[in-house]
């Protein structure tokens, strides 16, 4: 049986700035054990050194030129994803009820982000999954839950070099990639956007 939630801990996110994949993965594993205890859960903010990562469901044929990124094999849904600098990576570690609106909530908070920094119009789609910008994919999900809590989740591009998924088919699929950068033309940093993402993930996880 899980424990009550703690009335007077509250869901928080924080931003760890750039940070290895496998030791962020572990602080969610961890915190994942907190949230089954009866924690409120946190919501991690990132970006990684260039990673590729493959779901349950991926296939090695996704994977034409890795180069020497790493590859990771992990328990998410989904095929191959790039995750690397210039990309935000959102991890909510929280209870999750329903997994559709749960997507589409982070998406929600997350295409508000996008316009608080003056890219209006990016949406969540169901199919194929992730945050879009017309015909352009701007940010890919992945989750996991296990026992009712996700780890996993969200990944942002906000100035992500053009060329990052030159090596791979992203998620299985031949679609444009495009960053808030692109979409702007003028720089912006992953910290800046994260700044703006993080209260509203929270206010939207509530």
């Amino acid at each position: 049986m899980l424990a009550a939630t703690n009335p007077h801990e509250a869901l928080q996110f924080e931003w760890l700035g750039r940070a290895d994949y496998r030791a962020t993965l572990a602080r969610q594993h961890a915190e994942r054990e907190r949230v089954w205890a009866g924690g409120a859960g946190t919501i991690f903010l990132c970006e990684h050194p260039a990673v590729l990562t493959l779901g349950r469901n991926a296939t090695l044929a996704n994977v034409l030129a890795p180069g020497d990124i790493p590859i990771e094999r992990i328990e998410r849904g989904g095929d191959v994803t790039y995750h690397g600098p210039g990309q935000l990576m959102v991890y909510p570690v929280v209870r999750v009820r329903g997994v559709v609106d749960f997507l589409s909530r982070v998406a929600g908070a997350l295409a508000d982000a996008c316009a608080a920094v003056g890219v209006t119009s990016a949406e969540w789609r169901r199919d194929p999954a992730g945050v879009w910008l017309g015909n352009a994919k701007l940010a890919a999900c992945g989750i996991h839950i296990a026992r009712g809590v996700s780890v996993h989740g969200f990944a942002l591009n906000v100035c992500t070099p053009s060329d990052a998924w030159r090596g791979i088919r992203p998620c299985g699929l031949s679609v444009v990639q495009i960053s808030i950068a692109d979409a702007l033309g003028a720089p912006v940093s992953v910290e800046q956007v994260a700044a703006e993402a993080g209260p509203r993930l929270v206010h939207a996880l509530l």
